[in-house]
Formats: structure tokens, sequence, C-alpha cells
């Protein structure tokens, strides 16, 4: 890892806001997920959650833009388990939705805890979802067309997100804590190895300031990559 990389993940990892993350219900067409990922990681998204009962999220890696290495991805099997999942978290999931409920999706506050759920392309948010979650917003449209495209949707949303938080503060400070950027910076910066004491259940070695390796890699992590 060279010092320009390290530097430039460490500066990402220190905007990272692990308490905005996006749920998707039924959302299946590839480009379409990969699409939300890669505007995820442009907000600061540290993870995303999917409902996939039938298969694990698979987004498509030419529209993902490499995104898919940065942000996380979480399957659950079903909308009542990742619901409850993140409200153990402390999210408040507001459905992209429109209803008599709904309000202008500039007014909901997005510097707390929030989840944005987004439904399928064809069908939208289910009703078993809407009954479980914390709010509903919807975008003002004033044309003919009577919806956007889920990704464009979610796009819109989390660059409002991003300006409030933006406004709040909330990038100028890192927002996970040193050990666990310290993880990811070795994870990112180096896959491969990290892929080796991950095997072997060892910790990862220390980094210096300009991305190096401090720490003698063990014979084991050596052998194994042989």
């Amino acid at each position: 890892m060279t010092p320009e990389r390290y530097r430039r993940i460490l500066k990402v990892l220190r905007r990272r806001q692990p308490d905005l993350t996006v749920l998707l219900e039924g959302v299946h067409k590839p480009h379409n997920l990969s699409a939300i990922q890669r505007t995820a990681d442009a907000v600061g998204v540290l993870e995303i959650h999917a409902v996939a009962p039938e298969r694990p999220y698979r987004g498509h890696r030419k529209t993902a833009m490499g995104s898919e290495k940065w942000v996380d991805a979480h399957s659950h099997a079903d909308i009542d388990t990742a619901i409850a999942h993140l409200h153990e978290r402390g999210f408040r999931i507001v459905a992209a939705h429109l209803s008599d409920r709904a309000v202008d999706f500039r007014s909901w506050d997005y510097t707390q805890p929030t989840a944005l759920l987004m439904g399928t392309e064809k069908y939208g948010v289910s009703e078993r979802a809407l009954a479980q979650v914390d709010g509903e917003v919807t975008i003002p449209m004033v044309g003919m067309v009577a919806s956007l495209n889920v990704s464009v949707a979610a796009a819109v949303i989390l660059y409002e997100a991003q300006r409030q938080r933006e406004a709040a503060g909330l990038y100028d400070r890192p927002r996970l804590d040193e050990a666990k950027i310290r993880r990811r910076l070795f994870r990112l910066g180096y896959p491969r190895l990290a892929e080796r004491y991950d095997a072997l259940g060892l910790p990862y070695p220390r980094i210096g300031e300009d991305g190096q390796i401090l720490d003698p890699i063990p014979e084991a992590v050596r052998l194994r990559s042989g």
C-alpha cells in the first residue's frame, strides 16, 4: 500500500457514517442494487442491508464501479428480521413510500440514526414493512411520471441526508472508533493478506503512518500464502 493510498483510505474511513444505512426490500435487479451501493459509498454510508430470502445480495460490478469493496452488504432472510435487527441497533427506519402518511423527504431529520427503506421496483415497500417503520417520506413530483427509478430515488434522499449531516458537522470528526478504522484500513489496504490473517484467526498487524506494516508477518501467514 502506497502512502498516497493509505492517506486516501484513512480519509474515507474517518468520514464514514455508521448510523446512516439503506435497507432494500425486494430490490432484485443487479444494476439497481449496485447503483444504490455506489451512491451509498459516495455519501459515506458504511453498510447496506438487503432482504434476500432466495440468494445473498449480489450487485452488478460494472455499475458498482468498485463500491462493493468499500460498502459492506448484509443479507437478511425476511423483512421482519431486517427491521428488528436495525431497530435493536438504534436506527429509526423511514420508508420511501407514497401515502397520506408520507412527508416531504427533506423534512425528515437524517442526523439521527436512520435506515432508509426502499421497496421493490414494481410494488414498492410491502404493507408488512410499513406496519413496522418509524415514518414515510416521498419525493414531490410535478411531471407526468408518477415515480422515479428506485436507485434514483435512493440517491435523491441520500444526498439530502448528506446535506443535513454536513451542516451538522457529522463529517468533520471520525464516527468510527480508532480500532475499527485501523481494522478496516488493513482489510482495504491489504485485502489478500487480511484473508490469510482471518483464516488463521490472527490479529492484524499494526500499520505505520505511511501505510507500511510494522509488525513481523507470522510464519503461518507466509506458509499459507505459499
